[in-house]
This record gives C-alpha cells, structure tokens and sequence, in this order.
C-alpha cells in the first residue's frame, strides 16, 4: 500500500494515534513502515508532492488555526500544506470524498518488500495468464523469492473511461426534454392575432364610417354640427371632401419642401422619422443610387404601438389632384411664401388649421431664419448640428404632435 492510502485508511478509521515516528520512519502500528521524506501521490497546486511527514503532520493539527499551525510548522522544519489544499485534502483523507484531481497514484509497491528476482522476460508464456514471467533456469530451487511477480503498468486513465456511461451528446443536449416552450408560441400566436384583429376592426371602422358619409351625401342630407338631421333634399349634389373635417380615405400624406436649402427633404426624411437619425441632404444624394423618389413611404417604428401608421412623403404639391388634398395632414414648411402658391386655401390660416406644420432649424441657428414662421401656426424643431443622439428626442416630438393632430381630426 502506498503512504497516501495507508495514512487515509488509518485516519478514516480513527487510528492516528498509532503512526508512531522513530527516527526518520514512521510506523503504522504493525502494518506498515515508511520513511518520513517519502513523496506521496499528493499534489499541491504548487505543483510539488506533499511528503509524508507533512501530511502526517497537518491530518494531527487540523483542528488548529491556519496562521498558528504554519509557525508551528516551521519551527518544526516541516513544510506544510498550503491554504488552498487544506479543505480537499482534509476531506479526503477523512473519507469524505473518494478521489481527488490532485490525486496521482504511482505503481503501488509494498513497503519492506524484498527486491524481486531478475527474471528472464524472454521466457514468458502468453498461455500462461496467471504469470508475467518465469524462474530463471538457473534457479533449481524453488523458494519464496522466485515466486515475485513484476508489477504491471497501469493504466488508469483506461480503467476510468472503460467504466464511464456517457449520459448524453450534443443531440440531446439540444432537446431540452424537461423544457416546454409550447406556452411561448401560445403567447406570441395570441399576440399575432390580437395585432391583426385590432388592424382588421380599424380598416372595418373607417370603412363603415366612409360608407356613411357618402351614403349621406348620395340622399342629401345634411348635419347640424351637434348631428341632428336637417331634412332630406332630393337635388343630387356632388361628393363632399373633408377637408377641415375627417382625413380622406387612404394613406395620409406629408408634403416637405423639393428645395435643398431646408433640413428635412425627400431625402433624409425617412431616416429622421423612423430611425431618429438627422443625415444632411447632400450626404444623402451622394449615397443614393437611381432617380430621385418622388414618393417615400415612412413609418413610426420606435413605437410600442401594436398598430403602426404608415405615412406617404412627397415633394411635389402640383401633382396632388383634388381628392389627395383631404389626405395631407403635415408639412414640413421653408419659411417662403413661395411654397404654398398654387395650395387650394385662401391663406396660411387655412392651412395651418387643416395641416399641422413643422419647422426644422438648427438650434444655434439665427432668429431671423425663424422669423417669418413665427407669425404663422406651425410647431418649431430644433436639432443639434453634431449631437446626432438628440436626433430622437426631436423625431418623437414630429410624431407626438403629429398624432396628436390626427386624434384632433378624426374626432371632429
């Protein structure tokens, strides 16, 4: 038995008191006999193995202090066990634990064994598995000594695989047999549906709505504003559009200025509205391939709304025919009189009480490039010239105004 083992086996059974030292021998009752600076199959972290004598040493004083157990130790010129090995080495040797990775179990040799006879390997009988090898011939006398075997090498690494059961690959690792994620899809199904029955009742809503009003217009009859009937009039007259009322029927339209010396264009509306991010006209240009749109779809998408709006941009007001007009709900305005000429109002109080409109400046920008827009109804955004992280706080206020305004509208 080797020294680890022995002194584990006399610890667990509670028999420290008989490992005797005489000399530089320790004793293990009648058992065994080992030298005290024999090395063990311990090893430290430190990457060196423990002595017998400091093993025996430390399994004795345990119960002690650390600090008070290393002076101890070294006025005794014993080197002792390290902190970090105190705990599993401990554990083992108590029998708490079976094994140890700092464990390293040598050929196992008997202390006091007498050296073994040389013997003739050459000679070894492959039907014979009981013996590694033989007497020499010479040896005509059978005695105690010729019958010692030579210890085979182990291989424990082999012994320990050859008993392992692998519980599972990378197949089952990935099944997740005791997970059940069937509740998630439940949930996100349930939230689908509820998304596009919402999105389904409001095309209903506005339909229905719609059908009245030209149902109405189609009989003639007319409204007091609180909703009582006027009485019927039986002269066919044409289809009313809605403007200062309800938005028209369709997808309702920003217009924004075609001219490059305003911030917000056909260009870089869509980042700015539905990504937050303000990119110069010009830089937009340059990094667009193709023709020039002349119609840009925009959504808001920053949003924990289930039902998203989607929104027409375009340049253009003389292409508008006369039924696109009740769809514009914003404009993006330059300051000149000049972009609202040939605008079916009479003034910019018409319009800027049937469109809401919005004023883009750099806020370090002079008050005069404002001065004119002051004077008429519109919502004035400032942004930064470098500070690009505000561009999202002056985006949710575009769509906060905006949305607002067409709460207003749908309700009048």
């Amino acid at each position: 038995m080797d020294p680890l083992s022995a002194l584990r086996d006399f610890t667990v059974r509670g028999e420290l008191d008989k490992i005797v030292r005489v000399g530089d021998e320790f004793r293990f009752g009648n058992d065994y006999v080992f030298s005290c600076g024999a090395e063990t199959a311990y090893r430290s972290k430190q990457g060196n193995l423990y002595t017998l004598e400091t093993l025996v040493y430390y399994v004795k004083n345990h119960h002690i202090k650390h600090t008070e157990y290393l002076q101890n130790a070294r006025t005794q010129k014993i080197p002792a066990v390290t902190l970090p090995d105190r705990k599993p080495l401990l554990e083992y040797l108590q029998g708490k634990v079976s094994s140890n990775d700092a464990i390293e179990f040598v050929v196992p040799q008997n202390p006091r064994a007498v050296d073994p006879v040389p013997i003739d390997v050459e000679e070894y009988r492959p039907e014979d598995p009981g013996l590694i090898g033989i007497r020499s011939p010479t040896h005509e006398v059978e005695d105690e000594r010729s019958r010692v075997r030579v210890p085979e090498k182990v291989d424990y690494v082999s012994m320990i695989k050859a008993c392992e059961r692998p519980l599972k690959d990378r197949e089952l690792l990935l099944e997740c047999r005791h997970r059940d994620f069937y509740s998630v899809l439940v949930a996100s199904t349930r939230r689908e549906e509820e998304r596009q029955r919402m999105e389904s009742q409001q095309r209903k809503d506005g339909l229905v709505a719609k059908s009245r009003l030209m149902g109405a217009d189609d009989r003639g009859l007319g409204f007091w504003k609180d909703g009582e009937d006027m009485g019927y009039d039986s002269t066919p007259k044409p289809k009313m559009h809605l403007k200062g009322s309800k938005i028209g029927e369709g997808v309702p339209i920003i217009l924004v200025p075609s001219a490059f010396q305003t911030l917000i264009t056909i260009y870089n509306v869509k980042e700015f509205l539905e990504d937050g991010v303000y990119i110069p006209t010009d830089v937009k240009v340059k990094q667009m391939k193709g023709a020039k749109p002349d119609c840009v779809t925009v959504q808001k998408k920053f949003s924990r709304d289930r039902v998203v709006t989607a929104y027409e941009v375009r340049d253009k007001p003389s292409t508008l025919k006369v039924e696109d007009w009740d769809r514009v709900v914003a404009v993006f305005v330059l300051g000149k009189e000049w972009q609202f000429k040939d605008w079916p109002f009479k003034d910019h109080v018409e319009i800027f009480n049937k469109i809401i409109g919005f004023f883009m400046r750099f806020e370090d920008d002079s008050v005069e490039s404002a001065k004119m827009v002051k004077q008429w109804n519109v919502k004035i955004i400032s942004i930064s010239k470098n500070k690009r992280h505000q561009d999202r706080a002056a985006a949710l206020e575009v769509w906060d105004r905006l949305e607002e305004f067409m709460r207003s509208r749908s309700h009048n």
